[in-house]
Formats: structure tokens, C-alpha cells, sequence
């Protein structure tokens, strides 16, 4: 008795290797994929002009970012709407309205052709640096649009990225996997619109199996007791007893990094 539908994953061709760095954009989700990267040691970045919802505005935060984007070796991409906010005054598209009134701002719809467009400038942004890019749209739905318009906007950004995909362009289906296998509300936040973070760690997971190397995999694996140990509470801060495990889980970190390769900076 099958009592889900999950959904099928082809393994990647391309493999994320733990020297890989990692630059993650796009809306929240984004932040709670990326977050997982960063928790687990792996070299990834965030967001790093604030969360980012709609292709102009990804496209934006990569066009600030040219001249660091050769040394990343992945980007990922979580769009989570074609909505986008325009100054009246300007006429210029904005990444963020800054909290001024709504009034000096102007709504508007991307069809899939500009969407589709935007995505191309990204791509061949990304590409041009010798960078892997890895789609994803979000789950989130706007409530404020109301479910059907959301639905519609899902829709276009997902047929927009269909038209982009290629060798090095890749898609994972992060909004697929939340709306059919993860469709029960016990996977949701109390707002009942956002994942919760055991959907966040499931679609991690398959992330994981779908992109990471044997050597990705080793690495994450080894890392899971070093993890444990930096976010153990301690129940006698002051005591030796915890000051010698503080000191001793700083060394297996200092271990860790220097088998992979990584630069440890304490």
C-alpha cells in the first residue's frame, strides 16, 4: 500500500564535490536550503542583498555579483513569483520597496516570454563564469494574491524555467515535492503557507541524493558528530569538564578541515 506519490528524481550527471562553493539566491526557501549548506560545513552563500522573489530581482543581485560569480561552482535559484514592483518615479523595477508607501509603486505581472527573458540573462551570466545553475521554484504560496492567482504565478515561473534548462542548467523539483508528496498540513508552519522545517530537511535530503558525489556524501556523513557536538547545550557552561569538550570539538573541527581541504580561520 503506497500511501504517497513521490516524485521521481533522476540522479544528476553533474556531481557537487565538498570543495565546491555554493551561492544560493532567490526567495526564503532559498534561505532554508542554503542554511542547510551552511550548517553542514559546506563553503555556501545566502542571499547575500537580501531575499529575492521574482527573476528581475534574482537578476539583479547576480549583475551586482559579476565579478565574484567565478568562483562559485554551483548557483541556485529559488523563484517564488513573477510579480514584480516598479517606481513610478523611475520606472525602475525594485528588489525591495524599503517600507515606503505602496503608492509609489506600481504591481505588475511578468508573462512566461519575460520571465523567460530574464532567466536567459541570468543564464548566460552564470554560464559565462564556467558556473553549474540549479532552478528550483518555491512552494510558498501568496496568500495575498489570493490560491488561484499564486497557482498562476507558479505556473508561469515553472514554464519560464522549462525554457531554459540545458546541460549545465538544471532543475529540481522543490515545489513538486512539497505539493504531492509532502500535500499533508502536519508539513507546514503554523501559517499554514510556508514548509516547516522537517519539509525543508526532507527536500534537503533529496537534494542530497540527487547532486552530491560519494565524496559530498563522505564528507556530510563525517561531519554529522562534529555538528552534534558545536550545537550541544551545556548543562554547566563554567565547568572544566565542558571547557575540555569545547576545546575538543574545536580540534575535531580543526581535523575535519584540514582532510578536506578546507581553511579553518580560528
Amino acid at each position: 500500500m503506497k500511501l504517497t506519490t513521490p516524485v521521481d528524481i533522476k540522479p544528476s550527471s553533474i556531481k557537487l564535490q565538498p570543495s565546491d562553493r555554493l551561492l544560493f539566491v532567490g526567495s526564503c526557501f532559498a534561505v532554508g536550503i542554503g542554511e542547510r549548506f551552511v550548517e553542514n560545513n559546506f563553503q555556501a552563500e545566502v542571499n547575500p542583498f537580501g531575499v529575492m522573489y521574482n527573476p528581475v530581482s534574482v537578476l539583479h543581485t547576480l549583475e551586482r555579483m559579476e565579478d565574484r560569480l567565478h568562483s562559485f561552482n554551483w548557483v541556485v535559484i529559488t523563484l517564488g513569483t513573477n510579480h514584480i514592483y516598479r517606481e513610478k518615479a523611475t520606472g525602475r523595477v525594485v528588489d525591495n520597496c524599503e517600507k515606503r508607501p505602496q503608492k509609489l509603486f506600481q504591481e505588475e505581472v511578468m508573462t512566461v516570454e519575460e520571465c523567460t527573458e530574464s532567466l536567459k540573462s541570468i543564464v548566460n551570466l552564470i554560464e559565462t563564469q564556467h558556473a553549474n545553475v540549479i532552478f528550483t521554484v518555491s512552494p510558498i504560496r501568496y496568500r495575498k494574491y489570493g490560491y488561484h492567482e499564486s497557482q498562476l504565478s507558479k505556473a508561469t515561473l515553472l514554464l519560464a524555467v522549462s525554457n531554459v534548462l540545458g546541460e549545465r542548467v538544471l532543475y529540481f523539483p522543490a515545489y513538486e515535492i512539497m505539493l504531492d508528496e509532502l500535500r499533508d498540513y502536519r508539513f507546514y508552519a503554523p501559517d499554514m503557507i510556508h514548509p516547516s522545517d522537517q519539509a525543508v530537511d526532507y527536500i534537503f535530503e533529496i537534494f542530497r541524493e540527487a547532486f552530491f558525489s560519494k565524496d559530498a556524501t563522505y564528507y556530510y556523513e563525517e561531519f554529522q558528530p562534529i555538528k552534534k557536538a558545536l550545537n550541544h547545550k551545556a548543562f554547566s557552561p563554567d565547568s572544566k569538564e565542558y571547557y575540555t569538550f569545547i576545546e575538543t570539538t574545536k580540534q575535531s573541527l580543526r581535523d575535519f578541515d584540514k582532510k578536506w581541504g578546507r581553511i579553518n580561520d580560528e
